[in-house]
């Protein structure tokens, strides 16, 4: 699943013909993303889509040297699937 990064709108996208799905996310410091929220569409739901963008931005943290500050329900839970990223978070009053 392609998902870009649609950074003048402040999200991460992922576009299917059946419908999209969104990761919200603002820079709150230098260093950090904040990841606010996620949205599928209802015909997407059970298909992956929110786990694609929640990996889309971890991926796009580590590979440009971000934190983030997951206060999206969603990717908090995923987050805690895969404690290989632990590294990445912070506390929003840790943010750089």
């Amino acid at each position: 699943m392609n998902v870009e990064n649609d950074s003048t709108h402040h999200r991460f996208l992922a576009r299917l013909p059946e419908g999209e799905g969104e990761l919200i996310y603002r820079q709150i410091a230098p260093h950090t993303l904040e990841l606010v929220h996620t949205e599928v569409d209802p015909k997407l739901r059970g298909r992956g889509v929110a786990e694609a963008l929640a990996e889309a931005a971890i991926e796009h943290a580590r590979t440009h040297g971000l934190h983030v500050v997951p206060t999206c329900p969603y990717v908090q839970r995923w987050l805690t699937k895969h404690p290989e990223h632990q590294d990445l978070i912070v506390a929003r009053a840790d943010a750089d």
